[in-house]
């Protein structure tokens, strides 16, 4: 009986448990909306914002809010106010190309709500800053060469959890720049015999395991995901985080004083050793071939495809380390934001910056996805996204990027997105990449 009677009870706390509502959003929403659908202007033209605080999808009255408006990571209009009725209308311009930022933090029952808009001038006239150096394609050339007198020496074991009926998946290593010097990561292959278009996939920022991209590949396609730190990426989250916030902590600092110390280094050839590992131990058909990812990712994406020419196709999203030293003339550069906080570049001196910093600037032009998207040539297509809202890759940076490619290419933003995706710009990007490998 006493049985019975725990059957009945677990089974209504699991009911209960599956019938419960699930934490969506917030019942407190602050929206800043531009008068321009697509949120675009042309330099001189006087954009509206209309801000709303929300409760309950209805204005909230007597709201306090904190205000930031002016071109993005400059903003020059700070203020606090009360909106009685729980909107306020504000205009802005641009006298030059850029983005005029409109940033709203309401505070409500203690809590703190916000909303921002991103306004474009005239972005497709967006030019970068950063200064290619006379040997920056003879120095990645010479990285490449001597990296590959190394071995390749790959290893590769099964992971039967995570195969399915269609595709096989493994954890890969490979050498990278010297012995010793390893790239992890996730190789997914179709299961039926044949030759398959590649895709390669490039981290974002952080350190963290991989699943590898097994929807891809079972559409037919080899696709390879790779982290970037010498370490295997089947281990415990724990160890991740550790690392994170140890030893690896804020690594995209590490070495910027000399080009040949930078972290990034042997993360950007760990990327073409990838597309080695993909050509000579996969059965790749030799045509198709891609590269994608995501903030950081999308400088690992810009500086792969301008490297290697077998890249056919590439995906940059919401792309990272681009236009590192516009700062230095008080316009927004891209992350990690080398010189954004110098008081001197604040203060309008230009490139006498602090001791030390000027060979920090000379590095940086090696590792800014700029100057390897001028490598992009024009039998490599493609695709770019970011949103107009995002505060840690500035679409100043992204439209620059895209604006300076010479070979084919789409932009499809998605204004409202901070650094974040929505569903529909991850479909986009989904089809897109399956129909460059004619997938679709």
């Amino acid at each position: 009986m006493k049985t019975k009677k725990l059957l009945t009870l677990l089974l209504v706390v699991m009911v209960s448990f599956q019938l419960s509502a699930q934490i969506r959003g917030y019942n407190i929403m602050v929206t800043v909306q531009p008068d321009h659908q697509d949120w675009t202007y042309k330099t001189g033209e006087k954009a509206t914002f209309t801000v709303n605080v929300l409760k309950s999808g209805t204005l909230l009255d007597n709201v306090t809010i904190d205000l930031a408006a002016g071109p993005e990571m400059y903003q020059d209009v700070k203020k606090s106010m009360v909106l009685k009725d729980g909107t306020l209308k504000l205009t802005g311009t641009m006298k030059q190309p850029g983005f005029y930022r409109v940033d709203v933090t309401a505070h409500v029952d203690g809590k703190d709500y916000k909303g921002a808009c991103g306004a474009a001038f005239s972005p497709e006239q967006l030019q970068p800053s950063t200064v290619m150096p006379a040997d920056f394609e003879s120095f990645w050339q010479n990285a490449i060469a001597e990296a590959r007198k190394t071995d390749l020496d790959p290893t590769k074991r099964l992971l039967p959890e995570r195969c399915t009926k269609d595709v096989n998946v493994y954890e890969v290593s490979f050498q990278n720049m010297n012995w010793g010097n390893r790239t992890y990561g996730i190789l997914c292959v179709p299961v039926k015999e044949g030759k398959y278009p590649a895709l390669l996939r490039v981290p974002g920022a952080g350190v963290r395991p991989y699943g590898g991209d097994i929807y891809t590949a079972s559409q037919g396609a080899i696709t390879l995901e790779i982290g970037i730190h010498g370490i295997p990426v089947t281990m415990e989250q724990k160890v991740y985080d550790d690392l994170h916030n140890g030893a690896l902590s804020g690594y995209w600092e590490f070495g910027m004083d000399h080009r040949d110390k930078s972290y990034y280094k042997h993360v950007i050839l760990g990327c073409i050793r990838a597309l080695d590992y993909i050509e000579q131990y996969t059965p790749w058909n030799g045509k198709e071939c891609g590269v994608t990812g995501s903030s950081q990712g999308g400088f690992l994406t810009l500086a792969t495809a301008g490297l290697d020419k077998r890249i056919t196709y590439y995906a940059p999203v919401h792309a990272a380390l681009c236009d590192h030293t516009n700062s230095l003339r008080g316009i927004a550069c891209g992350w990690p934001h080398y010189f954004y906080e110098s008081e001197k570049v604040r203060k309008g001196e230009g490139e006498k910056v602090r001791k030390g910093e000027s060979e920090k600037i000379e590095t940086s032009r090696y590792y800014d996805g700029v100057n390897f998207a001028r490598l992009i040539t024009d039998k490599q297509k493609g695709w770019f996204s970011f949103g107009y809202n995002d505060d840690v890759v500035p679409p100043t940076t992204a439209w620059a990027t895209y604006n300076i490619v010479k070979g084919p290419k789409e932009i499809s933003p998605y204004q409202a997105t901070w650094h974040f995706w929505y569903q529909e710009q991850w479909d986009e990007w989904e089809d897109w990449l399956l129909r460059e490998m004619h997938l679709r």
